[in-house]
């Protein structure tokens, strides 16, 4: 920055101008009293503001609000002679929902105990676009109706085929795939000559149809096929029957294991005495079947036990008891949403479509995927029953792409 010049001056000239400001400083003075702080006058009342009332939080019937979830519905027996099987599904699937760390899914749970179709109508009154369940087949026929309406599907955990369709799929283990399953093996091992014992009932029959139509389509002959109604003479009875028909080197007994094992050895003294025992898939709910030594040797086909023994590991880890061997659906039908939901737009409807994906789904139970008519085809295995314990002589296919 420049700096400004100074021009020295005189002595004399200095002087002279510093008395007049002198002089001009004294005649401009004047006394100046200094004023005190002022009085504080009367307060003026400050205006009051109203406050806003606080409302009370606003309570919405049916369950909360929840836009970042898609509303699946449950609709499992909670109480009644069905509970524990119910209180085991609904454990599972909320063992499903933490295993996969879904923020996409929120399941609500309905007892189906007092009415299925009440149960389905408040499902759906709460906003519910899948429904998972009913356990039974005539919950099933009473909520398919409602849930169409809807245009919501339904998901049950039933293996009654008749029950299918109109929206309604089934997870349930159709004993006539298990039929065919067993069948073709032991037609493999080569056996060409079947027996059939079969109970008498809606069971009983839809087994026998199975049965036929299997032993025909694997190149085989069914040569006797005898009913009984579950008492110990019916079935010595059928058994004397089948004695008189020609030789045959297996004999399907479309029953649980009690019932097959306590026939096994009628079986053994009436001309069966070399015959393959072949069972459905009533044997791998049963958890002791192994241990009946009549049954050694016997051929059964289900579902691989394989993931389900971790599966059952860890739910018994979290809820203290060992869950019911039909529970492993209800976590498969939540692996089966979750997967659907990471494609599934918040606040449309279910895409149903995807439900019939070529390709099928994987879960604890193995492979599965729905037929047209709405019943889910699984890859079974066969086991044998051998000292003790099953063995799997034939593995499940990975896929439907191995079969």
């Amino acid at each position: 920055m420049a700096e400004a010049s100074i021009t020295p001056q005189r002595a004399g000239t200095l002087f002279r101008i510093a008395a007049l400001a002198a002089a001009m400083l004294v005649a401009g003075c004047q006394t100046i009293v200094p004023r005190g702080p002022a009085e504080p006058g009367p307060a003026r009342p400050q205006p009051v503001r109203p406050r806003p009332e606080q409302q009370p939080p606003r309570v919405e019937p049916g369950i909360p609000q929840d836009l970042e979830r898609h509303r699946v519905a449950l609709l499992v027996p909670m109480t009644g002679p069905n509970a524990g099987v119910g209180q085991s599904l609904a454990d599972a699937t909320q063992l499903a929902l933490l295993d996969t760390k879904s923020e996409r899914v929120r399941i609500t749970t309905y007892d189906t105990a007092g009415g299925a179709a009440a149960a389905a109508q408040h499902a759906l009154a709460d906003g519910n676009q899948l429904i998972l369940g009913p356990l039974l087949a005539d919950d099933v026929r009473a909520v398919t109706p409602i849930a169409r309406a809807a245009s919501v599907p339904v998901v049950s955990f039933s293996n009654d085929a008749s029950a299918a369709g109109n929206g309604a799929y089934l997870m349930g283990y159709a004993p006539a795939q298990s039929i065919d399953r067993v069948v073709g093996y032991a037609r493999s091992q080569g056996v060409s000559n079947f027996a059939g014992l079969v109970p008498g009932g809606v069971y009983g029959q839809r087994a026998s149809t199975a049965f036929l139509r299997s032993v025909e389509s694997a190149g085989g002959q069914v040569v006797t096929l005898q009913t009984y109604d579950r008492s110990s003479a019916s079935i010595g009875g059928a058994i004397a029957k089948m004695a008189k028909d020609s030789p045959y080197q297996a004999v399907l007994i479309a029953d649980g294991g009690a019932t097959a094992a306590a026939a096994v050895p009628l079986l053994r003294k009436n001309g069966g005495a070399g015959a393959h025992v072949l069972g459905t898939e009533l044997w791998n709910s049963e958890t002791s079947i192994a241990s009946k030594p009549s049954l050694n040797g016997a051929w059964f086909a289900s579902v691989s036990n394989g993931l389900y023994r971790q599966y059952a590991t860890k739910y018994r880890a979290r809820f203290g008891t060992a869950p019911y061997r039909l529970s492993s659906l209800g976590y498969d039908a939540v692996l089966l949403t979750v997967r659907i939901a990471r494609d599934w737009p918040m606040g449309t409807r279910f895409p149903e479509d995807r439900l019939h994906d070529a390709g099928g789904f994987a879960g604890i139970d193995g492979a599965f995927r729905f037929g047209r008519d709405g019943v889910a085809e699984r890859a079974l295995e066969v086991q044998e029953i051998r000292g003790g314990t099953t063995v799997t002589v034939s593995p499940a296919p990975s896929g439907f792409g191995d079969r």
